[in-house]
C-alpha cells in the first residue's frame, strides 16, 4: 500500500530531471516533457508534485495555471506512477494532494485530458475521484509516433474535477450518488490497447464509433459521469447536465 509514500512540492532541477526520467520509463521521449516545462509550470502558479519512497521519486503530477474567461483552474497535464507502485493507491494521494493543495489557494475546478477507450483512466477519474466530461476533443494532441497511440487520432475527453462541489466530496468519502433515471450509455470494450496493437483499423473503427457517439449526447447537454463494467464491456454513463446529483454546472466558459 502506499502508506509510506510522501507526496510533497517538487522545487528543484534534481526534481524534475527525476520527473522526466519517471515519463521517459513509462511514455518514451516521444511523449516527455521536457525539465524546462516543470521550471514553468512551478514558476506560473502551477503545481509539481512528487511521490517519494524514502528519496527515490516513484511517482508525479505536473499542472499548469489556467484561464478561461474569468475562470481560475489547474490543468493537471500528467500524472504517472511507475510500474511497481502502480494499483497501490499512489496516484490517488497524488490527486488528492492537488485538490488540497488548489483548495487552499482558492481554486475550484481541476482539469486534464484523457483517452476515452483507456477504461482503467475512466474508472479512476469518474468513479474513484468524482470528475465528470462534458467536452470531447477529436485528435486533441495530433497524430504522433508514439507506440502507445499505434498510429490513431489523440481523441480526449476532458475531465473536470470540481474539487469542492457535494458531488466529489461524497465520492471522496466512499458514497456514490445513484445514476438518474434520464442516464443515457455509451458501451465500449474491454482490451482496447490489444485491438490496436493486432489491428489498427479495427481499433480506429471503435474510436470512430466512441466518438460519434460521445459529441452526439455532448451537443444534447448531457455530462459523462459514470462507468460501469459488465465483463468484456464497458458503459459511460451520461446524465442531463442540469440534474447532476451534488454537482450544478453553468454553460463552460469560452476559450
Amino acid at each position: 500500500m502506499s502508506e509510506g509514500i510522501e507526496i510533497r512540492h517538487c522545487d528543484s532541477l534534481t526534481d524534475y530531471e527525476e520527473g522526466a526520467r519517471i515519463e521517459r520509463l513509462i511514455w518514451g521521449e516521444e511523449l516527455t516533457v521536457p525539465v524546462p516545462m516543470f521550471v514553468v509550470a512551478r514558476l506560473t502558479g502551477g503545481q509539481v508534485l512528487g511521490a517519494y519512497d524514502g528519496s527515490r521519486m516513484v511517482g508525479l503530477t505536473m499542472a499548469l495555471a489556467g484561464f478561461r474567461g474569468t475562470l481560475r483552474f489547474l490543468h493537471s497535464h500528467m500524472t504517472a506512477v511507475l510500474p511497481e507502485y502502480q494499483n497501490q493507491g499512489v496516484g490517488r494521494r497524488l490527486k488528492l494532494f492537488q485538490r488540497q493543495d488548489a483548495l487552499k489557494r482558492g481554486i475550484s475546478l481541476v482539469e486534464w485530458t484523457f483517452d476515452p477507450l483507456e477504461l482503467k483512466n475512466a474508472h479512476f477519474n469518474f468513479v474513484r475521484l468524482g470528475a465528470v466530461a462534458r467536452r470531447y476533443i477529436p485528435n486533441c494532441y495530433g497524430i504522433t509516433e508514439s507506440q502507445l497511440h499505434a498510429g490513431l487520432p489523440t481523441d480526449r475527453l476532458v475531465a473536470e474535477w470540481w474539487i469542492d462541489s457535494v458531488r466529489v466530496k461524497e465520492i471522496l468519502a466512499g458514497n456514490p450518488p445513484a445514476a438518474n433515471s434520464a442516464a443515457q450509455r455509451i458501451p465500449v470494450q474491454t482490451g482496447i490497447s490489444e485491438v490496436k496493437a493486432k489491428d489498427r483499423d479495427a481499433g480506429a473503427r471503435v474510436q470512430s464509433e466512441v466518438r460519434e457517439q460521445f459529441l452526439r449526447w455532448f451537443e444534447k447537454k448531457y455530462v459523462a459521469a459514470g462507468l460501469e463494467s459488465h465483463g468484456r464491456t464497458a458503459e459511460y454513463v451520461l446524465e442531463p447536465h442540469d440534474s447532476l446529483a451534488g454537482l450544478h454546472l453553468s454553460e463552460p466558459a469560452a476559450i
